[in-house]
C-alpha cells in the first residue's frame, strides 16, 4: 500500500512541475543489459592484476604448556613441581601486501607479533620464509623481507588515500578463515573513524566489503587497483564479517613502508611537543565554538617544535596545510604523515582570532633512553622500562614535560603484567627510595624485600601500591 503511494505521488508531482523527459528518467522500468559488452562488465581485470601482490603470512611461536594448577602452592606441596613443562606450537594467519619488487611485505603488527618463524606464501602457492624487517605497535604495522630471493615481485603502488570519498567502490582481498585467496567487494563506509581504539593512531576507513579473521593485512584497493589501505579489523559480535570493516589509510602505511626502506628499524615521524585534548560541548560553549571540533592545547614542552612556533596552552588547533582538523586523533594521523624535514601550516584560533603558525617536521629527541628489562624475582620482572626521553613521552602520549621511568612494554608470562602493571605507569617511588632512571629500578628490584611500597603515576593521577614479595 505504502509502495503504490509512493509511485502515485510521484506521479502527479510529474504532471505538475517537471517536464516529461525527467518524468520519464524518474519513474522508468529497470532493463536488462542490452549488449553483450554490459553483460560482461566485471572486476576481474582489476583483481587479476592486483591479486599476485597479495600475499598469506603464516607465524609461529613456541609457548610453554603450562598447567594452572603450578600456581597453586598446595598443590605444589603435595604433588610436587615437575620438570620443564611442554613446549607448544601457537599458530597465527593473515594476509600481507608486495610493497617492494625485491620481496618488501607489509602486514599487521598484530599477525606476527612475538613469532619465532614467519613465511610468506605467494598466490601461486610458492612459500618463502620472511624476517621481519620493522614493527610498529603504533600503526599495528610491520614490514617483512623475503629471504633468499633474487626475484622481481609483483607490487602494489599506494593510492593518495587523503583522496578518498565516502561512496567509493573498493575491493577487499586476504586469506579469511585460512580457506584461501578471496575477493570481496564494497564501498567506504566512512572516513577518518577515530574512535575504534586500535592503535595510536586512530584514524580508520571503514569499510563494508567483508573483512573476516585472516584478512588481517590484507589490501583495501580502488578501483584503479591502487592500495587504498591495509585491512587491520571488524567490528563484529559473532567473530564474522557484519559489514563493518576498518583499514589503515595507505598515506600512514606509506611511512612505515619508508622507514623500513630506509634501514630503520623504528619508525620516524614528525614530533610536535604539544598534549592535545578533545573540545567537549561543555569547553565549545565556554569559547564560544558553534560546534565542538578542533585539537585543544593542553600542554607546550619547552624548546620543542610546537614552542618555537609559538604554539600557546589553550590555542585550538582548527587545520594543518588547510585540512580540517575536528579532534586530537585526526591532527596526530596528519602530522604523522607529514614527510620530515620541511615544515606544516597549522590554523589556530586564540582568543577568537585566527592564527597561522608554521611548525618544523623534525624527529623526537631520544637521548639517554636505556631501556632494559627487569629480570630479578620481584614485582617488576618481565616489565621493559626506559628513562622518559621526548621521544619516549612522545611514543606513550605522556606530558610533554614528563620525568623519570616509564613501563613501555610489559612480557605476558611475567610478573610485573600479572600483579597489574601497564605501559605508560611512571615509577616514582620505591620502598621510599626516589627512582629517577632506570639502573635505580634495577637495583631497587634486586633487594628481595618482602613487602615491595611502590608508588607511580597512571593516566596523570599519582597511586600507592603495597605487594607482598
Amino acid at each position: 500500500m505504502l509502495r503504490s503511494a509512493r509511485f502515485a505521488a510521484i506521479a502527479v508531482l510529474c504532471t505538475l512541475t517537471f517536464s516529461a523527459s525527467l518524468c520519464h528518467a524518474q519513474t522508468q522500468d529497470r532493463r536488462v543489459p542490452s549488449s553483450q559488452a554490459e553483460l560482461r562488465l566485471s572486476y576481474a581485470p582489476i583483481v587479476q592484476r592486483v591479486q599476485p601482490a597479495v600475499v598469506n603470512v603464516y607465524a609461529a611461536k613456541m609457548v610453554q604448556n603450562r598447567n594452572p594448577l603450578l600456581d597453586d602452592p598446595i598443590f605444589r606441596r603435595f604433588f610436587g613441581v615437575p620438570g620443564q613443562q611442554p613446549e607448544q606450537m601457537q599458530r597465527s594467519l593473515g594476509s600481507g601486501v608486495m610493497v617492494d619488487a625485491s620481496g618488501l611485505v607489509v602486514t599487521n603488527n598484530h599477525v606476527i607479533e612475538g613469532a619465532d618463524q614467519v613465511k610468506v606464501s605467494l598466490a601461486d602457492k610458492r612459500e618463502y620464509e620472511a624476517e621481519i624487517v620493522l614493527k610498529d605497535s603504533r600503526t599495528d604495522l610491520a614490514v617483512l623481507r623475503l629471504k633468499d630471493t633474487k626475484e622481481k615481485f609483483t607490487t602494489l603502488d599506494f593510492a593518495n588515500s587523503d583522496e578518498l570519498l565516502v561512496g567509493d567502490v573498493v575491493l577487499a582481498i586476504g586469506n579469511p578463515f585460512g580457506v584461501g585467496q578471496t575477493v570481496t567487494h564494497g564501498i567506504i563506509s566512512a572516513l577518518a573513524r577515530t574512535q575504534v581504539g586500535i592503535t595510536d593512531y586512530q584514524f580508520f576507513i571503514q569499510t563494508d566489503a567483508a573483512i573476516n579473521p585472516g584478512n588481517s593485512g590484507g589490501a583495501l584497493v580502488d578501483m584503479t587497483g591502487r592500495l587504498a589501505g591495509i585491512n587491520t579489523a571488524i567490528f563484529s559480535r559473532s567473530g564474522g564479517s557484519q559489514g563493518i570493516g576498518f583499514a589503515i589509510p595507505a598515506n600512514m602505511v606509506r611511512v612505515v613502508v619508508a622507514s623500513a626502506k630506509s634501514g630503520g628499524k623504528a619508525v620516524k615521524r614528525p614530533w610536535l611537543g604539544a598534549r592535545l585534548q578533545a573540545v567537549t560541548p561543555e569547553i565549545a560553549e565556554t569559547l564560544g565554538l558553534k560546534l565542538p571540533s578542533g585539537a585543544l592545547v593542553a600542554n607546550v614542552a619547552p624548546n620543542s617544535p610546537a614552542a618555537r612556533a609559538g604554539l600557546k596552552l589553550s590555542d585550538l588547533i582548527v587545520a594543518i596545510d588547510g585540512q580540517a582538523i575536528d579532534d586530537p586523533n585526526a591532527f596526530d594521523y596528519r602530522f604523522a604523515t607529514r614527510p620530515l624535514g620541511g615544515s606544516a601550516q597549522i590554523d589556530v584560533q586564540r582568543g577568537g582570532k585566527a592564527v597561522k603558525l608554521t611548525v618544523a617536521l623534525e624527529t623526537a629527541p631520544d637521548t639517554d633512553r636505556d631501556e632494559i628489562v627487569l629480570t630479578a624475582r620481584s614485582p617488576f620482572q618481565g616489565a621493559r622500562v626506559a628513562n622518559i626521553s621526548p621521544a619516549v613521552a612522545d611514543e606513550l602520549h605522556l606530558d610533554a614535560g614528563a620525568e623519570g621511568v616509564v613501563v613501555t612494554d610489559l612480557a605476558d608470562d611475567g610478573t610485573a603484567a600479572s600483579v597489574g602493571f601497564q605501559k605508560g605507569d611512571i615509577i616514582l617511588a620505591v620502598n621510599n627510595e626516589k627512582i629517577t632512571r632506570t639502573s635505580d629500578l634495577d637495583k631497587a628490584s634486586k633487594t628481595g624485600t618482602r613487602v615491595w611500597r611502590i608508588t607511580l603515576v597512571r593516566g596523570g593521577q599519582q597511586i600507592n601500591v603495597t605487594l607482598g614479595g
